[in-house]
């Protein structure tokens, strides 16, 4: 498994469906504002919309932090359209806003490193910065479920270092005291604990 934090996020030219559109977009057009690009294995099974649910209950959120989020599977776009025009109570992603990004044959999948021996994606979900650089990665095995809220707490984070110079130690959230990254003030801050 290939760690890409630090690298620039391997560039994608690709279609992905917004609501009832297809839109042929790349990865540098979102340059400016930061990424969440998360995988998942495949339209129409069961972890999955969970994800995709999760991910469109706190798209304002992120939306508010100028995020682009964006999930990816190995499916075609219109495997994409048809999940999204099935209601949520049949297995469907009905109301998800943001884009889903086709990537028939996982060619995306590989150049992140994620995809499985059974030619689905793992589910890798890569937080990349407004420079094109990944600045955070997990990837859970296919029936792990990731949490949405620490997406948008390393989202939170990345805000913060990137305003402020401060870094975020365990558990930080939006509005606790982050550390001046010097000797004296990690070690005031351990003191405090």
């Amino acid at each position: 498994m290939a760690v890409l934090v630090g690298k620039q996020a391997p560039e994608f030219t690709a279609t992905a469906v917004y609501g009832q559109d297809f839109k042929d977009i790349k990865l540098s057009q979102f340059r400016g504002k930061n990424v969440v690009l998360f995988f998942y294995p495949l339209d129409f099974t069961f972890v999955c919309p969970t994800e995709l649910h999760a991910f469109q209950e706190k798209l304002s959120e992120f939306k508010e932090r100028n995020v682009e989020v964006l999930g990816c599977s190995v499916d075609s776009q219109f495997s994409h359209l048809a999940w999204l025009n099935t209601p949520k109570n049949k297995g469907g992603i009905e109301g998800v806003k943001y884009g889903l990004v086709a990537d028939v044959g996982g060619r995306i999948a590989s150049s992140y490193d994620v995809l499985s021996e059974g030619n689905v994606a793992f589910r890798g979900l890569f937080l990349i910065d407004k420079d094109g650089i990944v600045r955070h990665q997990v990837v859970n095995d296919l029936p792990l479920g990731r949490s949405v809220e620490e997406a948008l707490r390393m989202v939170d984070s990345l805000i913060h270092f990137e305003k402020n110079g401060e870094v975020c130690p365990a558990n930080w959230t939006k509005g606790d005291t982050a550390i001046k990254a010097t000797k004296e003030s990690v070690s005031d801050y351990l003191a405090k604990r």
